[in-house]
């Protein structure tokens, strides 16, 4: 009746607990009820963990600094108290693929779940799909309103992957630009981009709306760019010394098979 579900099935650890340590009757209640908090509090986090779109659960214990020695690991750390999530602030990190980007964002989204923060991931494309559905089936304002819910909303790799709409949807800029402009001084976003901020509106599909988009995110963003290498390809040439294999700079010189007639 209480929903102690967690009690119950550790009932004998408890009697067993109970009866070698012999504690008064408050600790052995602040003991069996910490447990049970403890072990909903999991679930809970468990449970925004797997909500949230995130497909891996990076940490910032696992980045490698030493590889990337120009970005601002203090300023990295900082944020990852994640107070700016309190403030409905943004946050843009552009560099090149494999810089750890996305890396970063995973591990902000993943602590913020933690701490019980409603929080959405989702890849550029994978977002603008989702809303491109919406307007095909009738469930766009549905669709928008679940994006717009997050007290973070992390959108990855803007400028990665191609956009998939018909001629008389509009412009993925205009779809992006509703949603920023909706969250806009009220909850966080957090984007990653492998290109320049000036080749949003071409990849977007209109210069102006895109520029839109960026004009909201400069009031309120903070900007991090990652001068650096690429992590994988270190890790492929670490691998093709290992094992003999091409290593990425060669497979970039193989020519492409020729198409079949």
């Amino acid at each position: 009746m209480l929903g102690l579900r967690y009690t119950a099935d550790k009932l004998e650890e408890h009697l067993s607990w109970a009866v070698r340590e012999r504690p008064a009757p408050s600790q052995l209640l602040e003991h069996v009820l910490g447990q049970e908090a403890a072990r909903k509090l999991e679930r809970r986090i468990e449970r925004r963990i797997e909500q949230s779109g995130l497909k891996e659960r990076k940490t910032l214990e696992s980045f490698d600094w030493n590889f990337q020695p120009k970005l601002d690991k203090q300023l990295v750390l900082e944020l990852a108290r994640l107070d700016f999530v309190g403030r409905a602030e943004d946050l843009v990190i552009t560099g090149k693929t494999g810089t750890g980007k996305s890396h970063i964002l995973a591990a902000f989204a993943l602590r913020a779940c933690q701490h019980q923060i409603y929080v959405r991931y989702a890849r550029c494309v994978d977002l603008l799909d989702d809303l491109y559905a919406g307007l095909a089936d009738g469930t766009y304002p549905r669709r928008l309103r679940r994006w717009c819910a997050p007290q973070l909303l992390v959108i990855d790799d803007v400028g990665l992957g191609q956009i998939r709409k018909r001629d008389d949807e509009p412009t993925a800029a205009h779809t992006l630009f509703n949603l920023i402009d909706r969250r806009h001084g009220r909850s966080a976003t957090a984007l990653t981009s492998n290109i320049r901020l000036s080749h949003w509106g071409r990849y977007l599909g209109d210069a102006t709306l895109a520029a839109a988009v960026l004009d909201r995110l400069a009031m309120r963003a903070i900007r991090i760019d990652i001068d650096g290498p690429s992590y994988r390809q270190h890790l492929a040439r670490q691998r093709a010394k290992t094992h003999g294999g091409a290593a990425p700079e060669e497979l970039e010189q193989v020519p492409a098979a020729p198409e079949t007639p």
